[in-house]
């Protein structure tokens, strides 16, 4: 006698099914993830640009009690050059730190001794100071990186200072003053592939590139006829040149006053030195120097820590880098921009005539 009431058994299933179901969320994944990460890159560069802002608003800050922008880092007289670096040489960063609401750094700082006394300054030294990082960075995230080491940072006058129960470290930053189309690698390592080199070429309608490198003054013998154009920018580590923004005949949006750089792909990066206080327009952007270094001053292929190509600006946003302009706005440069054009950007009082649909 057959049992009709008996229950069907439950049909499961089956391994091809299954297969499918996982190759299908594999795939909606892999649809989904590059729109995740899209859209926290989108809210890195978010941050990176209030960073900037804030500098700018800073800076302009200074300018309104000083009537002239940082200097790139204090020395001594104005073109007093080496003789400086017996004195302080504290970069732009810290001059701004009271109109970023940092005065308990700033007040623990002595101006009169060099890089603000020594290891007295070792608490100011180890604060972090978000503002100056790109959330970007993965690699500088912390803020700090081991000190005089070549995977680390060689602040200027010897070491870190010391802290008791803390590895000695160097505050990195991902934000430089611009010294604008000043030498960047000429003349201290030669003629490069990017520096116009004096006497130009027979044709040439265009230069890249001025004497008074790092924006100083009166450092290098010029070659015959050559003309010393300092300062095209605003930063000038060493001779104490500044500006104001009567200065700027270019005009504040037209010209770039800080931008991005990487710490991973400059040995001399530190918030607080002058060595590491600025970048300039003369060497493409992104252009990458993140290998390993011998020898300060390395030339070709330009690609070291430890080269004067570290000077350039970069980033590790997608195609560019973000830059603050003399007026307090921020743009987004790219790396494909003409390099004539990135000069004129850089310059502050060159003459150049440039229209926006160029960058």
């Amino acid at each position: 006698m057959k049992i009709s009431s008996l229950t069907k058994m439950k049909r499961g299933f089956t391994l091809i099914e299954l297969l499918v179901v996982i190759a299908i969320i594999a795939v909606l994944i892999s649809l989904l993830l590059p729109a995740v990460q899209s859209a926290r890159e989108a809210a890195r560069r978010t941050q990176c640009i209030n960073n900037l802002k804030q500098i700018g608003l800073a800076s302009h800050s200074y300018h309104d009690q000083t009537n002239i922008f940082p200097p790139g880092a204090m020395t001594s007289a104005p073109g007093q050059g080496w003789g400086g670096w017996d004195n302080t040489c504290i970069s732009w960063r810290i001059l701004i730190l009271p109109m970023m609401e940092q005065n308990t750094i700033y007040n623990s700082i002595n101006m009169m001794l060099r890089r603000g006394g020594g290891d007295t300054i070792a608490t100011a030294w180890y604060a972090q100071l978000k503002t100056y990082v790109c959330p970007s960075d993965g690699w500088a995230s912390s803020g700090f990186v081991p000190s005089n080491s070549t995977v680390g940072s060689y602040p200027q006058y010897g070491d870190a200072p010391t802290l008791p129960g803390r590895a000695k470290e160097v505050p990195i930053t991902n934000y430089n003053m611009s010294f604008g189309d000043n030498y960047a690698i000429s003349p201290m390592s030669g003629p490069n592939p990017w520096e116009s080199q004096f006497p130009l070429p027979a044709g040439s309608t265009s230069r890249i590139g001025w004497h008074g490198f790092w924006g100083t003054r009166g450092l290098v013998a010029l070659p015959a006829g050559e003309t010393e154009l300092a300062l095209r920018g605003f930063s000038d580590y060493c001779t104490m040149g500044t500006t104001s923004i009567a200065g700027v005949t270019d005009g504040t949006s037209n010209t770039i006053y800080v931008g991005e750089s990487l710490p991973s792909d400059d040995a001399n990066n530190e918030i607080w030195g002058a060595t590491g206080a600025g970048s300039g327009v003369t060497i493409p952007i992104n252009w990458r120097t993140d290998k390993p270094f011998a020898l300060f001053g390395a030339g070709a292929p330009w690609n070291t820590r430890g080269s004067y190509a570290a000077r350039g600006f970069k980033s590790m946003h997608p195609g560019g880098s973000n830059f603050l302009f003399a007026d307090g706005s921020v743009k987004f440069l790219k790396a494909s921009i003409s390099r004539t054009t990135y000069a004129a950007l850089g310059s502050r009082n060159g003459g150049e005539v440039i229209s926006a649909d160029q960058y």
